[in-house]
């Protein structure tokens, strides 16, 4: 007995199975900078105490406030920069939505280039502009990206 695979049953198959990691950054590229600047720093801040010659308790001591100064200036200088990168956002977005709204056809001119650039026929990028701009939030969308 033969078994059929329509193209929209492999289709549904690939389409549950298929999932992309987020490579923009997220948590782990901090993660790892954390880590290692905390590993390096606190070793040499620990290196740096135990050449003094002082006891093992001292050393311990140091290591766990240096641990803790370190892991409070990595979480506090990551939220400064993650509000520095949100508020910026918020700006450039509302930047082009007054832009979106004081001069639509030029901003429907420029979505079009943008698909032009990316190998769209200008027929094609233009109705494509057309279509999306008829939603502002959609336009918008396009845009910020």
């Amino acid at each position: 007995m033969a078994i059929i695979e329509t193209d929209a049953v492999l289709h549904e198959a690939h389409r549950d199975n298929h999932t992309h990691r987020d490579v923009n950054g997220g948590w782990l590229r901090p993660a790892v900078f954390g880590a290692m600047d905390g590993l390096v720093s606190n070793l040499a801040l620990m290196t740096g105490v135990a050449g003094g010659a002082v006891s093992q308790q001292t050393i311990v001591i140091t290591g766990l406030a240096g641990l803790a100064a370190g892991a409070f200036s990595m979480a506090a200088g990551e939220y400064t920069s993650v509000a520095s990168q949100r508020e910026l956002v918020e700006a450039e977005l509302a930047v082009e939505r007054r832009e979106l709204r004081k001069h639509p056809k030029d901003e429907m001119a420029e979505l079009a280039a943008l698909y032009e650039a990316r190998g769209v026929d200008a027929p094609l990028a233009g109705e494509v502009a057309r279509q999306l701009s008829r939603d502002p939030e959609q336009a918008l969308e396009i845009h910020a990206r």
